[in-house]
């Protein structure tokens, strides 16, 4: 039986999928009104409000111990932002048997970790029972039933395939790759560069500025897939970066008006704050936590990464955007 920990959008669309392919679900949420909501309703009260759930497949609680403990299989899908605060206080063998499945799409922030390192210093999970999930896949889209496709990275080939066939819809096509570090750091990096994107937008470049920009976004993206790989796991099997996982996520990310991280970026373009932005949004830009995490990343295996650099100039230094992007600038061909 399937466990998710998250409520917001892309856990919505998450449970979607399985529900439509008849999974019954334990479904963690944060409070007891939108449980009660979702019992009585039948559809998220704040995320994707026109899906509709089957009650007799679907049993939401805010008890996340009890969650892990009737659930084989665990899609953890909360911001990154908060998932040492949630899951600091479980006992050290929750996981133990269990295949957790990861839809963050971010770093652990002050740890600088990818969740399965979390997972494995602090409930000593084998990766061998650990798959990520990536894009490209917009949660609006999944509630449209707008044809979408989903990779699934993992170590273990049988864990793996069985993850990707529980997803699979008339609507979801599934892919699978062994590539676990490289595909979630690929989802963290364009989520960074989407902020980007919209801070370009929000300035006032248009199309064709941004069409250079990304592609050169994808070529720094490229650059430190390479060199990580060669460094954190090398092996004869190097993976295709030219596939969806990895430049599709990227471009639908950066230009797509359901990108969050765009959204985010366009803001502060228009000259919000951070704080504003976040406020007027009322959802987590994971572009904006995930950078910081990046950055250390980055020094550590000596990548050099100069676009991501004046992002992060922009988000944690407070520089004017139309100066970093003057420099950004200088950069592209």
């Amino acid at each position: 039986m399937f466990g998710i920990i998250g409520n917001g959008s892309w856990a919505t669309a998450l449970a979607k999928m399985l529900t439509d392919n008849g999974h019954k679900i334990n479904w963690w949420m944060r409070n007891d009104a939108s449980v009660a909501h979702l019992l009585r309703k039948h559809h998220n009260p704040q995320y994707l409000t026109s899906v509709n759930f089957n009650p007799d497949l679907i049993a939401p609680t805010t008890d996340l111990e009890a969650v892990i403990e009737k659930s084989d299989k665990l899609i953890i899908c909360v911001p990154s932002a908060f998932v040492v605060q949630l899951l600091e206080s479980l006992p050290a063998d929750s996981f133990e048997g269990k295949t957790v499945i990861s839809a963050i799409k971010g770093i652990l922030p002050q740890q600088y970790v990818l969740l399965h390192d979390y997972l494995a210093g602090r409930f000593h999970i084998s990766l061998e029972q650990y798959v990520a999930i990536t894009g490209p896949c917009h949660a609006e889209e999944v509630a449209q039933e707008r044809l979408s496709y989903l990779t699934f990275s993992g170590l273990n080939d049988t864990t793996t395939s069985l993850a990707a066939a529980n997803f699979c819809t008339e609507y979801i096509r599934t892919t699978v790759n062994h590539d676990l570090w490289g595909a979630q750091y690929a989802a963290v990096l364009k989520n960074i560069y989407a902020v980007g994107a919209g801070l370009a937008h929000g300035i006032g470049y248009g199309d064709n500025f941004l069409s250079v920009y990304i592609t050169n976004c994808y070529r720094e993206m490229y650059r430190f897939l390479q060199i990580q790989f060669e460094q954190v796991h090398p092996s004869s099997e190097v993976p295709d970066f030219h596939t969806s996982a990895y430049l599709g996520d990227l471009l639908v990310t950066c230009y797509s008006p359901h990108s969050r991280n765009r959204s985010f970026g366009t803001l502060l373009g228009k000259g919000y704050s951070v704080k504003a932005a976040t406020t007027e949004m009322s959802m987590v830009a994971e572009g904006y936590f995930a950078v910081e995490g990046m950055m250390k990343i980055a020094a550590n295996l000596k990548i050099e990464m100069p676009i991501m650099e004046h992002i992060y100039t922009v988000l944690w230094q407070q520089y004017q955007p139309a100066d970093a992007f003057a420099a950004i600038e200088q950069l592209l061909s």
